[in-house]
């Protein structure tokens, strides 16, 4: 007796599937689009039935949650590098204060967009990290070196952020425009080109309308503290 049935049947974990792929609409990041799936699933599925994630989106998941530490991370590494290099526990302090001022304009630009803290915004973190950081070691790396041949911290942050003013505007400004293009994406993909873009592009504006005011101050700041509790000769 013939008997009709599935040609195949999919299986995951060895359980009967049955696999349904969706994309986000225009304007919803993947992230809100597998909340509506999870949502659409709790209502559909019996207490018989599961919900698993594959592919991109089990990748998306298992990211999710990570952005302090990728971020602490970012953090650490650059601080060891400053600190190699300056041979000082003080002076990084100065680039990473700046770096917080960029993380803080990322975060703001991000959030006023109504864009979700996904894994395209971590990327573009540790690449604002990087810039910023930058930025403050042109300002820092000068006021040093000013200093050292035996200006004041405040005459050597003044002289420091005059000098380097102009090249800090020129590569920020180059670099902000590189990524406009990101902010205003449209089409296929446009949502994570987005969340790329949106930290980066906000943050490098944050750090040079703030910061470059800001990080002489923070040198002659640090300097006094570091000559506060340097033990007197």
């Amino acid at each position: 007796q013939d008997k009709n049935g599935p040609e195949f049947l999919t299986r995951y974990n060895l359980y009967p599937t049955v696999e349904f792929q969706a994309a986000p609409a225009p304007g919803y990041s993947s992230g809100q689009a597998m909340e509506a799936m999870l949502k659409a699933a709790g209502n559909a599925a019996g207490p018989d039935f599961g919900f698993e994630w594959t592919d991109e989106s089990f990748q998306e998941v298992a990211a999710a949650g990570q952005t302090p530490v990728v971020l602490a991370l970012a953090f650490i590494c650059c601080f060891l590098v400053l600190a190699a290099l300056y041979e000082s526990l003080t002076s990084p302090a100065v680039v990473m204060l700046s770096v917080a001022i960029a993380v803080l304009g990322a975060v703001v630009g991000q959030l006023g967009r109504g864009l979700t803290m996904d894994v395209f915004m971590q990327v573009g973190l540790v690449m604002l990290i990087g810039l910023a950081a930058k930025n403050a070691i042109l300002i820092v790396q000068f006021a040093m070196a000013r200093q050292a041949e035996g200006l004041s911290p405040a005459e050597a942050a003044l002289e420091a952020g005059q000098q380097r003013f102009r090249p800090i505007l020129m590569t920020s400004f180059a670099f902000i425009l590189g990524v406009f293009p990101l902010v205003i994406a449209s089409g296929a993909g446009a949502n994570s080109r987005h969340s790329l873009g949106t930290p980066v592009f906000f943050g490098m504006i944050a750090a040079t309308a703030i910061g470059v005011f800001a990080i002489p101050g923070l040198y002659v700041l640090v300097q006094k503290i570091n000559s506060f509790y340097k033990p007197k000769a």
